[in-house]
C-alpha cells in the first residue's frame, strides 16, 4: 500500500509540474471575454445521488453563472463510481480546476496535498466572508492537515446528530418522567420492557433497538458516549489523546448494556439486526427507544401514523442529553480542493465564485428553483413542484456549493409547526452539551492495518460480554494485553503527533 501511494505520487507530482508550465488558453487568471465582461472559466468535478445529473442546458446552471459571473464546466461522475474516478484522477494528475474531494483524510489525497499539489486556502479565507462565516470553525479545524486548510469543507449541521428517540405516548403511559440520566433511562427501558407501554395486554415490547456494525458499536456507542462523555475513539486527557477502550466509562457502558440485555430490555437479536431493520423494530411497535436524527422522522412518523390512527408527530420525542452528554456533528461533509495547476489569480477568482454562490439570491435557485417553473408564490408561501425539481436534479448543485441551515439536521418544512418548534429547541438545548469527535481526520501510519483489526477485536468482545457469552473481566484482560501492545503503543504516539499538527 505504501509503495503504491508513493508511486501514486510521484506520477502526480511530476504531471503537475508538466502542467503548470503549460499555457492558459485565454488570460493568465483563466477567464474570457464575454461581450467585454470578464467570466471565468471554472471547471469541475463532482458527483451526484440522484437517477441523473443535471443537464448541460439546465436553467438553474445558466442563473448560477450569471450571478457568479462565471462559465460552468461540470463534469457530473455518479457517487457510486466517484471513488474510483478520484484516485485515477490523482494518479494522472489531469486535474479541474474545482474537484470535490469526499474524504479530505484519504491517504493519496493527503499524500498529494503535502507534496504541494493543492492550494493552502487558509491565507485567503479571511476575504471570503461567506466562505470564512458560513462554515462551522469545528470544519475549518477537523480538516487541517500539518496546519493547512487544503479543502474548503462543504458544510453540514454540527448539531441535530443521531441520538436517543422515545416514545413520548410510551412514557406517559408507564408514567415516567423524560430521561435525562443513565438510571432514569434504564428505569424507562425497563418500563417499556415490562409495563404494557402499547396497552395490549400483551408481553412483546422491549426498551431499546439497535444494531452492531463490522467495526463499530453502531447505535450503542451513544450509551458509550453517555458513560464515557466521549465522542469517537479518541478522548483528550491532560493534554494527550488516549483511546476510549480505556476510560472506564466505557466498561461501565459495557456492564450497563450486558445488564439491560440480561433484563431483557433490549432487543434480544440486536447482533444480528441490519440498521434499517432497527427503524422497522422502531416503527412497527416493537421497541419504544431507538437511534435516529429528528429531521428523518418523517420516515417514521408516516407509517406508525397508518398503524396508530391520530398519532401525534410529537410523540416521536429526541432526548436532549444523557449525563450531560450528546454527539455533535463535524460540520462538513467533505470538501472541495483547488489544485496548485490553477494560477493564483485564478484560484481567487474560484473562492470569488464560491462565496458569491452562497449569497441567498444566487443559492435560492438550488434550493427552489425559478419562480413559474419550478415553483409558484401562493399567499406569500413558495410552493415548490417537487417532481420538477427532481426531475431536473436541482438539489445536485448542493454537491459542489451548500449553505448549511443549522437546523437541517433537527427539522424539515415538512414537519407540523409545533414539531418544528419543538426539535429546534431541542437542538438549541442539545447544542449547550454537545461534543465532537475530536479524533476526526487524525492519521497515523500504523493506524492504516491495526485500527481496522482493533475495532473489530473490540466490537466484537463488547458483543459478546453483552450477551452474555463472555464476562466482563474478559474485558479486564483485554485492556491489559492492550496497554503493553507495542502497535497501540506506536499508534497513540502517530495520533498524537497528528493532533499536535493540526
Amino acid at each position: 500500500m505504501k509503495k503504491l501511494l508513493l508511486m501514486m505520487g510521484l506520477l502526480f507530482v511530476i504531471f503537475l509540474a508538466a502542467c503548470s508550465n503549460g499555457g492558459e488558453k485565454a488570460t493568465s487568471d483563466g477567464s474570457s471575454s464575454n461581450g467585454g465582461k470578464e467570466q471565468a472559466e471554472v471547471k469541475i468535478i463532482s458527483h451526484f445521488f440522484g437517477p441523473t445529473p443535471p443537464s448541460k442546458d439546465s436553467q438553474i446552471e445558466q442563473e448560477i453563472e450569471k450571478g457568479t459571473n462565471t462559465e460552468l464546466n461540470i463534469e457530473w461522475v455518479s457517487a457510486n463510481n466517484y471513488g474510483d474516478k478520484f484516485n485515477v484522477m490523482l494518479a494522472s494528475g489531469e486535474l479541474p480546476d474545482l474537484m470535490l474531494v469526499p474524504d479530505p483524510f484519504n491517504p493519496v489525497f493527503r499524500q498529494a496535498a503535502e507534496q504541494g499539489a493543492f492550494w493552502d486556502i487558509k491565507p485567503y479565507i479571511d476575504d471570503y466572508p461567506n466562505i470564512k462565516e458560513g462554515i462551522d470553525d469545528i470544519a475549518w479545524d477537523l480538516t487541517k492537515m500539518n496546519g493547512a486548510n487544503y479543502v474548503i469543507p462543504r458544510p453540514r449541521p454540527t448539531d441535530g446528530e443521531a441520538f436517543f428517540i422515545l416514545r413520548k405516548d410510551w412514557l406517559d403511559k408507564v408514567g415516567l418522567d423524560v430521561p435525562t440520566t443513565s438510571d432514569e433511562l434504564y428505569k424507562v427501558m425497563n418500563a417499556f420492557t415490562h409495563n404494557d407501554p402499547d396497552g395490549d395486554g400483551k408481553d412483546n415490547t422491549v426498551g431499546f433497538v439497535s444494531y452492531v456494525g463490522d467495526t463499530g458499536m453502531g447505535g450503542f456507542a451513544s450509551f458509550e458516549g453517555m458513560f464515557t462523555g466521549v465522542n469517537g475513539e479518541w478522548a483528550l486527557q491532560d493534554g494527550k489523546l488516549v483511546h476510549s477502550a480505556f476510560l472506564p466509562g466505557t466498561r461501565d457502558a459495557i456492564e450497563y448494556l450486558a445488564k439491560a440485555y440480561s433484563d431483557g430490555l433490549i432487543a434480544a437479536d440486536f447482533a444480528s439486526l441490519q440498521i434499517s431493520q432497527t427503524k422497522e423494530n422502531f416503527i412497527a411497535g416493537k421497541a419504544g427507544i431507538f437511534i435516529e436524527k429528528s429531521g428523518a422522522l418523517q420516515e417514521v412518523y408516516d407509517p406508525i401514523s397508518q398503524i396508530e390512527s391520530g398519532f401525534d408527530f410529537k410523540n416521536l420525542l429526541p432526548l436532549t442529553s444523557i449525563n450531560g452528554y450528546n454527539p455533535k456533528g463535524t460540520g462538513f461533509s467533505g470538501g472541495n480542493a483547488i489544485p496548485k495547476s490553477v494560477p493564483e489569480e485564478k484560484m481567487k477568482k474560484i473562492l470569488e465564485m464560491i462565496d458569491r454562490w452562497m449569497e441567498d439570491d444566487v443559492f435560492t435557485y438550488q434550493k427552489q428553483g425559478i419562480e413559474g417553473i419550478h415553483h409558484t408564490v401562493e399567499n406569500g408561501k413558495v410552493v415548490i413542484d417537487t417532481e420538477k425539481t427532481i426531475k431536473e436534479a436541482i438539489g445536485e448543485y448542493n454537491q459542489i456549493v451548500y449553505v448549511s441551515d443549522p437546523y437541517a439536521s433537527t427539522v424539515k418544512p415538512t414537519f407540523p409547526e409545533d414539531v418544528q418548534q419543538l426539535y429546534s429547541y431541542i437542538q438549541d438545548e442539545r447544542a449547550k452539551s454537545s461534543v465532537v469527535d475530536i479524533g476526526t481526520g487524525l492519521e497515523s501510519e500504523t493506524g492504516v492495518t491495526y485500527l481496522p483489526e482493533l475495532r473489530k477485536d473490540l466490537t466484537d468482545l463488547k458483543t459478546k460480554i453483552i450477551l452474555g457469552s463472555e464476562p466482563i473481566t474478559a474485558w479486564d484482560d483485554f485492556i491489559e494485553e492492550l496497554k503493553n501492545d507495542p502497535k497501540m503503543q506506536q499508534l497513540t504516539k502517530e495520533i498524537n503527533e497528528s493532533y499536535q499538527n493540526r
